[in-house]
Order: structure tokens, then C-alpha cells, then sequence
């Protein structure tokens, strides 16, 4: 369960998580490095696309001084993403990591998303006379967890006809005393349909919609590596964009609304402090040993409603893309 509240908060914690760092370092930083990136690319391709959505849940732009506060809440699913779930390791790619079982013969593992345990693998050296054997982590599947939350609170006010400003934030929230993290986020909404004669009249309102998000955050796990050293932490930082145009009705009550987009993301996670390996063939002290980065990109389509009663509003969408989100607003708001 450790690994998994670390995990949802930072998206780099497997890495961490005491055997497994420790076992990462004994094959080589070279190999850590390599095997870190192929195991987390999912988990951040998955909070990516997460953090991303939740930017509107209309088209029709608020008039000068009208706002609404929003408490928004995703859950990005990956119950049937098999080919996210696991990667191939090929031994001939790695320096000194090879399968106890089938040597030099590549074969899938886990990713940080996935369930495949049991997986033996060791290192020796040249001599084949120190040798060093350990099983790789599995991922959240593991463990019963099949979706990669995200929430925040988002906050957006009308301005000069057709134009809406945004903005988002998480405060810091800190687990179990060592890690934390925080979010915050800006966005614009301009509504094309307001420049239009008949914009009172007309049943649809058309946006467009750019929202910038950041989440960042620490995990100092200097008592918890399991490897000689100090100052050992890891620090976090995924920034995405969103470009999306909307389209939704103007009703009184409920509304539906729908939007196309694109959505581009980086993640990257350094290792930082000091590392003393003091078992296995490779025994060597490391100083802020490796990062962890992945880009990512695609298009996302969504479809949503919006229920206005009075001040009160809530909202539902779905977000079809490379990880699927289920987003829900509860909103407060004037105009």
C-alpha cells in the first residue's frame, strides 16, 4: 500500500520504495536509468493526461464579473491498457541486468501501471565471481489500484465580452512526513459566437480554450532507501498544455457541451543526494545518479453536461485519448 499512496502522490515513487531503489543502483546507474524511464513512462503519460482536463464545462463565456469556483476531481482509468501495463526488457540493452530465468533472452516486464511479479533478474561481475540477484517491482495493478487520480480547485471570472481567465490550484499537501506536493494552473476561454449580431439568440455558443497546468512535488527518502548516503530525495515536476475548441448549448438549466483538443505534456524527475552501494559486484558511491523524463502528446475529444440551479452548478464529462478521464465539477457561481 506504501507504494501506492507514493506513487498517486508523485508519480515517480516506485523508484524509490526501499528494496527497489536500493537493487536499481547495485546494477549500474547506467541501467537504473534506463530501466527507470521504461517502467515510469506510463504512470506519467497516465498523470498527464489526468492533470489536463477539467478546463471548461461550457462554451459560453462568462460576461464582465461573472465567475464560478470549482472543486474538480479526475480519475484517469487503465484497467484494459495492456500495452501500458508492461514493456520488454531486452538484456542485450543493459550493461550488467539479465533474467535469471532464459538469460539474454528479452522478455515483458512491468511498468509502474502493471501486475507481473516474480520476475528474477541479476547481476555479476566480469569474472562471474560476484553475483547479485533480486525480482523487479511490479506497478499499482499489483496492488489492486486501476486508475491515477487528480483534483483542484479551479476558479474563473469573465472579462471583456467573450473573454473568461482561469486559474487552478492544489496547496501543498504533504505523506507520511516526507513528500509532497502542489498544483497550480492558468487558462484563457475566448468565445467566438459573442462577436456575432445574434449571440442572444443563438441556441450554441463556440470557444476556444488554452490551459497551462503544473504539478510539482518532493519525496525525501533519506531514513527509507535502504542504501548508505544522505540528502536522497526525488524531485518532480510535470508541466502540460491543453488547445481545445468547444461547443455547447445555452439553456437555462442543463446544458451539454463537447470539445476537441490537443494535449502536450513533460515530466521529469531527478535523483538527487548521496549514494553509497556497498553490496553487490559494482560497489561505488553515486552523486545525484540519474532523471527520469517523458514527453507526451496526442488529441482528446470529450463530451459533458453542465446543471445550473442558481448558484449551484455540477458537471459531468468523459475525455477520450491515450488514458480515458472521468472528470466531475461541483461549482459555485454568479451570471
Amino acid at each position: 500500500m506504501r507504494k501506492s499512496i507514493l506513487l498517486l502522490a508523485l508519480l515517480a515513487m516506485p523508484l524509490v520504495k526501499a528494496q527497489d531503489f536500493n537493487q536499481l543502483l547495485i546494477s549500474g546507474v547506467a541501467d537504473a536509468e534506463r530501466y527507470a524511464n521504461d517502467y515510469l513512462a506510463p504512470v506519467t503519460e497516465a498523470g498527464i493526461y489526468s492533470i489536463s482536463n477539467g478546463w471548461y464545462n461550457t462554451a459560453d463565456a462568462k460576461p464582465l464579473a461573472g465567475f464560478e469556483i470549482s472543486i474538480v476531481g479526475n480519475i484517469t482509468g487503465f484497467k484494459n491498457k495492456s500495452d501500458k501495463k508492461t514493456f520488454v526488457l531486452d538484456p542485450n540493452d543493459y550493461e550488467n541486468l539479465d533474467f535469471v530465468d532464459n538469460p539474454g533472452v528479452a522478455r515483458p516486464v512491468s511498468t509502474g501501471l502493471g501486475e507481473i511479479q516474480g520476475v528474477r533478474v541479476f547481476i555479476e561481475d566480469e569474472n562471474g565471481l560476484g553475483r547479485e540477484e533480486f525480482d523487479l517491482p511490479a506497478g499499482l495493478a499489483a496492488e489492486d489500484f486501476n486508475f491515477v487520480p487528480s483534483g483542484y480547485i479551479q476558479g474563473s471570472v469573465g472579462l471583456i465580452k467573450g473573454l473568461e481567465v482561469k486559474a487552478r490550484f492544489l496547496p501543498k499537501l504533504k505523506f507520511e512526513d516526507s513528500a509532497e506536493i502542489g498544483l497550480f494552473g492558468a487558462g484563457i476561454q475566448y468565445e467566438f459566437t459573442k462577436l456575432l449580431p445574434a449571440d442572444k439568440v443563438l441556441p450554441i455558443a463556440i470557444s476556444a480554450v488554452i490551459g497551462y497546468t503544473n504539478l510539482s512535488g518532493e519525496y525525501d527518502f533519506t531514513d527509507a532507501s535502504g542504501i548508505d548516503g544522505s540528502n536522497q530525495k526525488v524531485e518532480a515536476d510535470i508541466t502540460t498544455w491543453n488547445f481545445s475548441a468547444v461547443v455547447s448549448t445555452k439553456l437555462p438549466v442543463i446544458n451539454f457541451y463537447g470539445g476537441l483538443g490537443y494535449i502536450s505534456g513533460k515530466s521529469e524527475a531527478d535523483i538527487l543526494g548521496e549514494y553509497i552501494v556497498t553490496s553487490g559486484p559494482f560497489q561505488t558511491t553515486y552523486n545525484d545518479p540519474f532523471s527520469v523524463n517523458n514527453d507526451v502528446s496526442g488529441v482528446n475529444a470529450n463530451v459533458g453536461f453542465k446543471l445550473k440551479l442558481g448558484f449551484f452548478r455540477i458537471n459531468g464529462e468523459y475525455n477520450m485519448a491515450e488514458f480515458n478521464t472521468a472528470t466531475l465539477g461541483v461549482n459555485f457561481g454568479f451570471r
